[in-house]
C-alpha cells in the first residue's frame, strides 16, 4: 500500500510573472551550486536577483558572475526581503539543511528546484511532500540524469514491457578514491576558529553544533559524517533509482536490510559519526504489473560490495560500469549506465530494435518552463519524495546493520523494531527547531 500523498504537483505558477521572466534566487552557490547557478543563468527568461551563501569566498565569485544581485549569507534573511521579490529558488547546501530551507520557501510561496537526497531524515521528506502538494507550487528533485535521453529511454523500456515482467532489480554505485568517503574519522579532537569569511553557525543550522575543523566539514567532506550526510547510498542512489522507481510505478517497501562494511560495523567510535565506506542494501517491494511476482527485491551495492558476477556477465560490452542499474526480467535484461545509454540484453536478442526519438532536455532549464506554465516537471516532489523516503530507509538500514526492518509506510513505523525509529528524524538543535522536530 502506497502513502497518501502519492499525488502529482500542480504545475501551474502562482502568478503572472513580471515581463515573463523568472525572478530567481540562488541558495549555495559553491561547488555543485556553482553549476547550478550557471544552468539558471543560461535560460533567457531567467533572472537571477539575489544570492546566498554561508561562506562570503563563495558568494564574492557568484557575485562577479551575476552583477547586481542582492547578496545574503543568511537564507531567513533572504526569503524575508526578497519575499515579494522572488517567484523561485534553489537550494544546493549540505543535506541536513535542505528540508528547513525548502519548506521555508515552500512556506513563502515560491517554486523550489532542490538539490537530492531531498531531505536527510524520512520524517522532512513525509512533511516537505506534503507541503509542496498543498502549496501547489513547481518542485524539481535535482536529479539532472532523470532529464537525460537515456533515462527516459529507460522508463520507456520498462513501462513497455520489453524485457517482460521484473524479477530483481540490482543497482550499483562503486566509484574509487571518492573525496571524502574514504575518510574513516573519528572527528577531531580539538576544534579551531572559523574563517573570517565562514559564517558557522549558519552553516551547522539544524545540526548538533561541531567545532570547526578545516577540511573536514567545509567545503566537501560533509557528505561522509551523520551530522550532515547521507552517506553514498542517499546521495547518488537517488540518481541511480529513478528511472527504475518512474518505470516499475514502485511504492513504498515492504521491508529494507543492510550489510555493511566489517571495519566500520566493528567500531562504536565510527559508527556513532560517520556512514561506512561500503554498504549493501536490500528492500522488498510490493509487486505490480510489471513485476513477476507480488514482491520484487531490489539491492543496492557501494563501496567494497558489487553486484553478483553473474549478474554483471550479463553484459559483454566491456567493463560493467562503475554506476548503473539493472533489471532482470522474464524476457530479458535491462542495462540502464547512469548517464550514459540503455542497453537491452543480451544484445544479440535485441539487435533489431528501435531507441525511441527523444529531444534533449536540460534539468534545470525544465523546472523554469514549469515555472513559466510551459511543462510539468520531471522530477516533482509528489513523485521523488516517496522515493527519497525509500533511499533513506536504506540509511536508518545501515545504522543497524543485519536487521531486517518491515515498514508501516502510512504510521511511518517499524513494527517489528521500533528502536530504529529514533533514525527516522532528528530533533534540531536550540535556535533552528521547528514543529515536529524539536
Amino acid at each position: 500500500m502506497g502513502v497518501p500523498f502519492m499525488l502529482e504537483a500542480s504545475a501551474k505558477a502562482l502568478a503572472a510573472l513580471p515581463g515573463g521572466k523568472l525572478r530567481h534566487a540562488c541558495i549555495g552557490v559553491g561547488g555543485m551550486g556553482a553549476h547550478d547557478l550557471q544552468n539558471f543563468k543560461s535560460h533567457p527568461d531567467v533572472e537571477i536577483v539575489a544570492l546566498c551563501d554561508v561562506d562570503e569566498n563563495n558568494l564574492k565569485k557568484a557575485a562577479e558572475i551575476i552583477p547586481g544581485a542582492r547578496l545574503y549569507t543568511d537564507w531567513r534573511e533572504l526569503l524575508k526581503k526578497e519575499k515579494n521579490k522572488i517567484d523561485a529558488v534553489n537550494i544546493t547546501v549540505p543535506d541536513h539543511n535542505h528540508f528547513i530551507i525548502a519548506m521555508g520557501a515552500i512556506e513563502a510561496g515560491k517554486h523550489v528546484y532542490l538539490q537530492k537526497p531531498m531531505c536527510h531524515d524520512v520524517a522532512e521528506v513525509r512533511v516537505l511532500t506534503e507541503a509542496s502538494i498543498k502549496a501547489g507550487v513547481v518542485t524539481q528533485l535535482g536529479t539532472q540524469i532523470a532529464s537525460s535521453i537515456g533515462d527516459r529511454t529507460a522508463v520507456k523500456w520498462i513501462k513497455a514491457g520489453i524485457i517482460g515482467k521484473v524479477k530483481h532489480a540490482y543497482l550499483c554505485s562503486n566509484r574509487s578514491g571518492i573525496a571524502g568517503y574514504r575518510l574513516a574519522g573519528p572527528r577531531p579532537a580539538q576544534g579551531q576558529e572559523p574563517p573570517a569569511h565562514l559564517h558557522w553557525d549558519n552553516w551547522i543550522g539544524t545540526a548538533p553544533m561541531r567545532p570547526y575543523a578545516a577540511d573536514i566539514y567545509h567545503p566537501a567532506i560533509w557528505r561522509t559524517w551523520q551530522d550532515f550526510g547521507t552517506g553514498w547510498s542517499g546521495d547518488i542512489g537517488c540518481h541511480i533509482f529513478d528511472a527504475v522507481w518512474k518505470g516499475l510505478d514502485l511504492k513504498s517497501p515492504l521491508s529494507v536490510v543492510a550489510e555493511v562494511q566489517k571495519s566500520w560495523e566493528d567500531s562504536p567510535e565510527r559508527r556513532g559519526d560517520t556512514w561506512p565506506q561500503g554498504d549493501h542494501i536490500t528492500w522488498m517491494f510490493p509487486g505490480n504489473e510489471r513485476t513477476a511476482s507480488d514482491t520484487l527485491p531490489l539491492e543496492w551495492f557501494d563501496g567494497e560490495f558489487y553486484p553478483p558476477e553473474e549478474v554483471r556477465a550479463l553484459y559483454s560490452g566491456g567493463n560493467y560500469p562503475e554506476e548503473a542499474a539493472m533489471l532482470i526480467g522474464t524476457e530479458g535484461a535491462l542495462l540502464i549506465p547512469h548517464g550514459g545509454t540503455p542497453v537491452l540484453l543480451p544484445e544479440s536478442k535485441f539487435k533489431d530494435y528501435k531507441y525511441p526519438k527523444l529531444e534533449e532536455r536540460n534539468h534545470y532549464h525544465h523546472f523554469v518552463e514549469a515555472c513559466l506554465d510551459r511543462a510539468k516537471t520531471e522530477s516533482y516532489f509528489g513523485q521523488t519524495g516517496p522515493m527519497t523516503e525509500a533511499i533513506l530507509l536504506g540509511t536508518v538500514a545501515i545504522r543497524v546493520p543485519g536487521k531486517v526492518l518491515e515498514w508501516d509506510a502510512a504510521n511511518m513505523k517499524f513494527p517489528n523494531y521500533s528502536a530504529a525509529e529514533k533514525y527516522l528524524r532528528r530533533t534540531y538543535r536550540k535556535g533552528w527547531q521547528r514543529k515536529g522536530f524539536s
